[in-house]
């Protein structure tokens, strides 16, 4: 649930590697971290429903929360014991597993509670929220600009609108308002229900047989959970955000 959306705009395709390559350490780490229950001093990013006492660890991932603007979600439903605790081993029970999501998105939650019985992992039991649809933003399809005559008809419209000017006003804004409002005359909106398959103009063969791939290891890891399946799988997903990120930045350039 964490947005990337800025790396992914924002970043070299180095600098990428270099995130996803410690973000994967961080995940594939068990920080047995208890959050506890109360959240005194820190209202902005818990609850008050954790579990027992807070450990160091607890504190780390409550740090980590405050810093990234961010919420433990587990914590703000009042649950039953057994519907909060992730952790058993033993006579010992626990929360060490959390979902956390972007402050402003809480309101999209509905709930959040443990699924008695289900394990994901030994000793781990499995933990779920339950969000609200929200809508999806009605966009520009830009990406018709590849056809020619679009882009000869873009070009003459806003041509109009600007009042056949030779040179842009100063008020930028405007303008920018202008080339927006012709865009979307001419080369019309997405309908903001579901992703059109256009909207993917920019995969290309390399990113569909990286994704084929990583969908084949997924499968294989599932069946053999293996350190080496688990380690073929996690290069290949690497590599799908490699090929992704190039095939975006040769598609804008060639924009």
């Amino acid at each position: 649930m964490w947005e990337l959306n800025h790396l992914e705009s924002c970043c070299e395709l180095e600098e990428k590697e270099r995130f996803w390559s410690e973000l994967d350490k961080v995940i594939g780490a068990d920080f047995n971290g208890h959050v506890g229950e109360g959240n005194r001093d820190d209202e902005e990013v818990m609850g008050k429903f954790g579990v027992k006492n807070r450990n160091l660890e607890g504190q780390m991932v409550v740090d980590f929360a405050k810093k990234m603007d961010m919420a433990v979600v587990n914590t703000y439903f009042q649950k039953r014991e057994e519907h909060r605790v992730t952790y058993k081993s033993g006579g010992r029970k626990t929360q060490v597993d959390y979902i956390l999501c972007r402050r402003g998105n809480l309101k999209e939650i509905s709930d959040c509670k443990v699924v008695v019985g289900e394990s994901v992992a030994r000793q781990h039991i499995m933990v779920v929220c339950k969000m609200k649809r929200s809508k999806i933003e009605k966009k520009t399809k830009w990406w018709k600009l590849k056809k020619e005559e679009c882009c000869e008809e873009f070009r003459q419209k806003l041509r109009q609108a600007l009042g056949g000017q030779v040179v842009l006003p100063d008020d930028w804004e405007t303008t920018a308002e202008m080339i927006r409002e012709t865009g979307r005359k001419v080369l019309g909106v997405s309908s903001g229900r579901r992703k059109e398959d256009k909207e993917t103009w920019w995969w290309n063969e390399e990113v569909q047989d990286s994704i084929q791939r990583k969908r084949l290891a997924k499968k294989k890891w599932d069946m053999d959970r293996t350190e080496e399946n688990r380690q073929e799988y996690k290069e290949l997903q690497r590599r799908v955000k490699r090929e992704v990120s190039k095939a975006k930045q040769k598609a804008y350039d060639e924009l």
